[in-house]
């Protein structure tokens, strides 16, 4: 058995639970080491106490879940199988009886939850989200190494991307430029819709890239991140091309301020709040307070979106082996926006910056 579903079983015993059943793709691959999108098809783990866990997946992907190295039982089931009875199945054969069952409520749907019922009536359902979450939250060493060649890549595709700023194009000019050249390293997934975004379309914190044309005086903003062997980079870089005004000048300086602070109280012992706080403080003082309207960032893994959230209301404490974003922003209507973000892992010393494309601003003449 792998230490992280030990590390889930001995969770499960000290908590009662005789089974958890995860269905999220993220979850499965974690603790099995396999990765599938199964679309409407149940992709599921079945873990215990102490006996074998099993996999479920369609059966044309079995020889898939072998191959990324699951040793134990895999269900395979066509598309007019009913998988849930062979589910019953195999856990009969392993236990007698559910009377605790951990799903992850906020991924399993109703109509799972409602077959899962059916086989076991008795049962109470606990989440196992939070357990997961944890769990993931810290990285080893082999995680850390494919996230740092994630972030590698993003510095690569924001480089490329400042390169392609020319008068008149397009956002999704420069866009499918980036996107195109990270193909050609072997790249088949971003971690999320890149986003390209110039002059007033750079002050929607989530925009969307479009025909909009690049100007002389406009600031571009750049969020994209890289999927390596299924681990998540994210970095945002706004660029000015060619001469910018004083205000434009003020937001970036007062962004890139309030980012190195929160990136130098990132280490262990202190909160997420503590670090979000030192940010927003900055962006407060400076009369921007209003124009941050969101965290100041996030984990980083398997998802790009993971534990801890960075708010100023969260009280978790920061460990050694965390990864997370620093992405503070200024969104001023008709006037700038401005993003900052690097990827960070925490040491026993601080933070290690992972993104390195440079963040003085960068002017593209």
């Amino acid at each position: 058995m792998n230490q992280r579903i030990e590390k889930l079983q001995t969770w499960m015993k000290e908590n009662g639970v005789e089974i958890s059943f995860l269905t999220s793709s993220e979850n499965v691959f974690y603790l099995s080491g396999y990765y599938s999108d199964p679309h409407e098809r149940l992709l599921s783990l079945a873990v215990f106490q102490e006996e074998e866990p099993f996999l479920v997946c369609p059966s044309m992907e079995v020889h898939d879940a072998k191959r990324s190295g699951w040793h134990h039982e895999i269900i395979g089931y066509s598309d007019i199988d009913n998988p849930w009875e062979m589910i019953l199945n195999s856990i009969n054969k392993r236990i007698n009886g559910v009377s605790k069952a951990a799903i992850e409520k906020e991924h399993m749907n109703v109509e799972r939850y409602e077959q899962l019922s059916r086989l076991f009536p008795k049962a109470a359902f606990v989440s196992a989200e939070e357990k997961l979450r944890l769990l993931r939250m810290i990285k080893d060493a082999k995680e850390l190494k494919i996230i740092e060649e994630a972030c590698t890549l993003a510095d690569y595709a924001v480089e490329f991307g400042a390169n392609e700023i020319k008068e008149g194009k397009t956002e999704l000019e420069v866009l499918n430029a980036l996107e195109y050249a990270l193909k050609q390293k072997g790249v088949t997934e971003m971690s999320f819709s890149t986003m390209v975004l110039t002059g007033a379309n750079a002050a929607s914190p989530h925009g969307n890239p479009g025909q909009t044309k690049i100007q002389k005086g406009d600031l571009v903003l750049f969020d994209l991140g890289v999927v390596v062997d299924r681990y998540c980079s994210d970095i945002t870089r706004t660029v000015a091309f060619g001469d910018i005004n004083d205000k434009q000048k003020e937001i970036y300086d007062t962004v890139l301020k309030a980012q190195l602070a929160a990136i130098e109280a990132s280490k262990p012992g202190v909160t997420a709040a503590e670090v979000d706080l030192t940010a927003r403080r900055i962006i407060m003082e400076a009369g921007y307070g209003e124009y941050f309207p969101h965290r100041l960032g996030h984990g980083l893994g398997i998802g790009v979106h993971e534990y801890p959230s960075m708010t100023e209301t969260n009280q978790l404490v920061i460990e050694e082996g965390m990864v997370y974003t620093i992405e503070p922003g200024i969104y001023v209507p008709e006037v700038a926006g401005v993003r900052i973000e690097d990827d960070i892992y925490i040491t026993a010393d601080g933070a290690k910056i992972l993104t390195k494309f440079p963040k003085e601003l960068q002017i593209i003449k």
